[in-house]
């Protein structure tokens, strides 16, 4: 049975076209950076501290509130919002986003939204939808693209990059049969994926490690590589949570 989507959410195949595109002569410009709650991606933090100068630890602290509650899997981080009874994006002002070049994986992807989910081989299928609410008048203008048209013009694939291969920990079939973090594994969760500096430090002293030699790109994140400390912080979450 097909599920229902969404009010103002519509299925699209990436054969279709559609029209959008978003600058400051747009009516609607950062309307829909107001009343929102914006998920946050490992990697979005990864770009949000390095571009504030911050350590993960400081910029969790600052900008994010996790939510974990009953028959959740895994936590969800939130980017936190301004109360200015408009609940407006802490990075957002009347020019537009301060954190343009950085800004998450979300806002790029606006208008369009991508599932994607993994099989046993590590292929990755995908599906888009399309978000077209009141407020938007972004439709009304040009070009016309595809949805991976558009993603590639966001900048979208450099974060697909380091996104999808949390699928591979987040769509484990172990979680199908029952399997349930436990508090220490939800700590390690956010340490491993959310707060990499704090994780570099603790696998630098020795405090954590992984069951066999790390490989030259996992040195390479340990002396500074964030990127591929990322990696690093799945690859070990999957020994923590599915090794036998």
């Amino acid at each position: 049975m097909k599920s229902e989507l969404p009010e103002h959410f519509h299925s699209i195949d990436n054969s279709k076209t559609f029209c959008f595109a978003c600058h400051p002569a747009v009516p609607c410009f950062t309307e829909c950076c107001r009343q929102l709650d914006l998920v946050l991606t490992p990697y979005d933090v990864l770009r949000l501290k390095n571009r504030l100068k911050l350590h993960s630890e400081k910029f969790l602290e600052q900008y994010v509130i996790i939510e974990w509650e009953k028959g959740m899997v895994f936590p969800i981080c939130y980017l936190t919002m301004v109360d200015d009874g408009r609940a407006s994006c802490v990075f957002v002002t009347d020019k537009g986003c301060n954190i343009y070049e950085d800004r998450p994986g979300a806002c790029r992807a606006y208008p369009v939204g991508r599932g994607a989910s993994r099989d046993g081989e590590g292929t990755v299928t995908e599906q888009y939808v399309l978000v077209k609410e009141p407020h938007c008048q972004g439709f009304e203008e040009n070009p016309e693209q595809t949805a991976s048209d558009y993603f590639q013009n966001q900048g979208l694939a450099e974060y697909n990059r380091f996104n999808d291969p949390l699928m591979q920990l987040l769509q484990h079939p172990r979680i199908h049969f029952g399997f349930r973090p436990s508090k220490a594994q939800l700590d390690q969760f956010i340490l491993a994926l959310y707060n990499l500096d704090m994780f570099r430090q603790e696998m630098a002293d020795g405090r954590i490690s992984m069951n066999r030699p790390l490989s030259t790109m996992e040195l390479q994140a340990l002396a500074g590589n964030d990127e591929e400390l990322l990696l690093l912080g799945i690859r070990w979450l999957m020994q923590e949570f599915f090794s036998e």
